[in-house]
């Protein structure tokens, strides 16, 4: 037999390769690896991009208020909320009427943040709806800036920790809502301005001016620019912003008083109005939405009321009073405020023994769903 020649032999080898090329295509291991390949690339196609790590939050304010001018924006994403700033020293005496408040409200509506004194034992501690709910506070003192900062605190945490919040009401332990909550919500989210007490020409004005030394606020804030309100305001997200992002004004107020004139110096009455008006007075109603009665002042705190004072009565009375409202000819706001009546939404200063007598009136009277016409029309 002859043995085949290389010719031969390579002319074979010809014949046979489509044959390998089209079993090779067509076998199992083929098809398996094209198909892993496409789906790994459908995969990698339709996978969704992981959404960004939370911010954390830095505890020094040194690097939290930067972060929070940094991080966030003027308006709102999102549902708008109201953000709720309990400033306290002590527990909560009135947290079942607030309780009561919030269980009837929807929970993506609003948002609770409590600055509460580090050093003073809260036995029980909070729970319900402001379990939880601390952010890292620091000791406040009366007579020095440390009121102030804590509220700066609030507003940089709230602005942080959800895009949402739009109005920032800054509350006291002895404030209660004297409106159900969703007469709160439309009033604050339907406005486009805040709502601070900016007062003008007060008596003491001066002595608060120079209660650092005579002209230690000089030259960022004149005598002139100096302004006096209401601790307790409600501000809008671009305003809680610029609160936070200044550094300029609050460097002045962020200093010890003189001793001597400590009977001055109310920062958390002084800084706010004033930092507003230098630097966007029209974007302010000059008038605060907590009431308080000071034809009562007892060491510089106002009236107080006692269980015997809580009926349907005071609530009215409250809800009917008319916010004073700031010098509208200096500070630019819109000429028209003193014709408006904007709704007193809170009132202070209640005391502890009050809560059940408030709670007896909560729910067929204080929160009961207002007249739709009884609204007054916003800005």
């Amino acid at each position: 037999m002859l043995s085949p020649s290389p010719l031969s032999l390579f002319c074979a080898l010809l014949l046979c390769l489509p044959f390998a090329i089209i079993f090779t295509i067509n076998s199992p291991a083929a098809t398996t690896a094209k198909t892993t390949t496409r789906a790994a690339g459908e995969t990698l196609l339709s996978r969704k991009p992981k959404p960004p790590p939370p911010i954390r939050i830095p505890k020094d304010d040194g690097s939290l208020l930067p972060l929070a001018a940094a991080r966030t924006k003027n308006t709102p994403t999102g549902t708008k909320k109201v953000a709720f700033l309990f400033l306290t020293t002590t527990p909560l005496p009135l947290a079942p009427l607030w309780q009561l408040y919030f269980n009837r409200s929807n929970t993506n509506l609003y948002n609770i943040y409590v600055h509460a004194d580090p050093t003073f034992k809260y036995d029980p501690p909070f729970s319900g709806v402001f379990s939880r709910r601390v952010i890292p506070s620091k000791p406040t003192l009366r007579f020095t800036p440390t009121l102030s900062s804590a509220a700066r605190r609030l507003l940089a945490h709230a602005l942080l920790r959800d895009p949402g919040n739009y109005m920032f009401a800054l509350l006291s332990p002895s404030c209660i809502p004297i409106h159900p909550f969703d007469f709160t919500y439309r009033t604050l989210v339907n406005s486009e301005k805040s709502f601070v007490e900016v007062l003008k020409d007060e008596p003491g004005q001066y002595d608060r001016w120079a209660a650092r030394g005579d002209n230690a606020m000089l030259p960022e804030v004149k005598l002139e620019d100096f302004r006096i309100g209401s601790q307790f305001w409600v501000l809008t997200r671009k305003h809680a912003r610029l609160v936070v992002s200044d550094r300029r004004i609050w460097d002045k107020f962020d200093k010890p008083c003189e001793y001597e004139r400590r009977g001055s110096c109310y920062p958390e009455e002084n800084y706010f109005p004033t930092l507003l008006h230098m630097r966007d007075p029209r974007g302010c109603v000059p008038a605060t939405l907590t009431h308080v009665d000071w034809s009562v002042n007892i060491d510089g705190h106002p009236r107080e009321y006692q269980e015997s004072d809580v009926g349907p009565e005071l609530i009215m009375r409250l809800r009917n009073g008319r916010p004073r409202y700031g010098d509208d000819g200096t500070n630019g706001s819109d000429s028209t405020l003193r014709e408006r009546h904007h709704p007193f939404l809170f009132a202070r200063k209640f005391s502890r023994g009050s809560i059940q007598r408030l709670l007896s009136i909560a729910n067929d009277f204080i929160f009961k769903d207002q007249d739709e016409g009884s609204r007054m029309a916003l800005l």
